[in-house]
């Protein structure tokens, strides 16, 4: 009903418009109109159909913002409107001693545009800055709140940003980490990433160019299902030469947490006291840990260093070396866990064939 009305009054106001608008024009080209009614008419149908498409987005643009707003937390939309409003009053204050200037008439546009500018500037950076720090903002505004209590007592630890670097994005299982619920808080993209992926996108090796388009793939569809989390920031450090040394910068500069899997990154920040998340880190630590006597079955695909000894592999990419398993080679086979050993290319298991006697 109150979409049925909106677009009526636009149409009443647009007829109105279009009819009586033609008083407006100059006398000299009134007078030139042999049928002014018939223009009038004209006019006040082609003005309906305009303000009705018009009034039809503005009410198809309300509701998807409506609905956007209904979907995100309280907590989201009360630092937004926070940092919104902190970055008008310093647009504020820095016009107010601006338009105090002498400006001569045929520059007076200056004023009011510059007054347009930099209210929406430094309005947008404040909800920028409110995504990326919206619990310190909550803080600041209820001190007194469980949170801030907990918080202040360290029983509470508050949630941190994740800076993501492009070889966390190509490889994509943080996405996984998001959609089960363990990687929480807001996770921020530097612009520098976002160019460094487009040129891997872009480059002329065809694997080079599947792995940077998969990257973006899953990035828009990451910032699809969680658009309240993912925040594209625009920082960049002009004298800092790679990639690697800005997410440390950038890390540092927020007090967030660098995720990524790339093993020499993950060094030198945990030298320059940053922290990291290393998804590789994390995927070797949730690997089962077999025990002998465990059973495992696992078809056995070539031969071992040994003699007599049959390779195979668990689904994680563990190899498993089997004794006595030459001759089950191709074969599905049910085997017992002997031991097992932690080497620098990953860990490795022995076993031997179920109901096989021990050596």
């Amino acid at each position: 009903m109150l979409d049925a009305f909106v677009i009526f009054f636009f149409i009443l106001f647009g007829i109105g418009l279009g009819f009586y608008g033609i008083d407006f024009l100059p006398v000299s080209a009134l007078t030139q109109v042999t049928n002014l009614e018939g223009l009038r008419s004209v006019t006040a149908g082609f003005s309906a159909l305009i303000f009705g498409i018009i009034g039809y987005a503005a009410q198809t643009l309300y509701r998807r913002v409506q609905e956007q707003v209904r979907s995100l937390p309280p907590e989201v939309i009360l630092s937004r409107a926070v940092g919104l409003v902190i970055g008008l009053l310093l647009a504020n204050l820095i016009l107010a001693p601006i338009l105090l200037l002498p400006i001569s008439p045929e520059f007076a546009f200056i004023k009011p545009m510059a007054a347009v500018l930099s209210s929406l500037l430094f309005g947008m950076s404040g909800v920028n800055l409110a995504d990326t720090h919206g619990r310190t903002l909550l803080r600041l505004i209820n001190p007194n709140s469980l949170e801030t209590t907990l918080v202040a007592e360290g029983t509470l630890k508050p949630a941190v940003t994740k800076v993501l670097d492009t070889s966390c994005i190509i490889d994509g299982r943080f996405q996984e980490l998001i959609d089960t619920g363990f990687l929480e808080g807001q996770i921020l993209v530097p612009q520098f990433v976002l160019q460094e992926l487009q040129q891997v996108a872009d480059a002329s090796n065809d694997q080079k160019r599947m792995r940077g388009r998969r990257g973006l793939d899953i990035l828009n569809q990451v910032r699809s299902n969680y658009p309240n989390r993912i925040v594209i920031d625009s920082a960049n450090y002009d004298d800092v030469p790679t990639v690697d040394a800005k997410l440390i910068r950038l890390a540092q500069d927020i007090n967030g947490t660098l995720l990524t899997n790339d093993y020499n990154l993950s060094k030198v920040a945990n030298f320059q006291n940053v922290p990291v998340l290393n998804v590789n880190g994390l995927a070797q630590a949730l690997r089962p840990n077999y025990l002998p006597g465990d059973n495992l079955h696992l078809k056995i695909l070539k031969e071992g260093k040994e003699s007599a000894q049959g390779v195979g592999y668990l689904d994680d990419g563990t190899m498993v070396v089997v004794e006595e398993g030459r001759e089950y080679i191709g074969q599905d086979l049910e085997v017992v866990v002997t031991g097992a050993l932690q080497t620098s290319a990953g860990r490795m298991i022995f076993a031997r064939p179920q109901g096989s006697a021990l050596v």
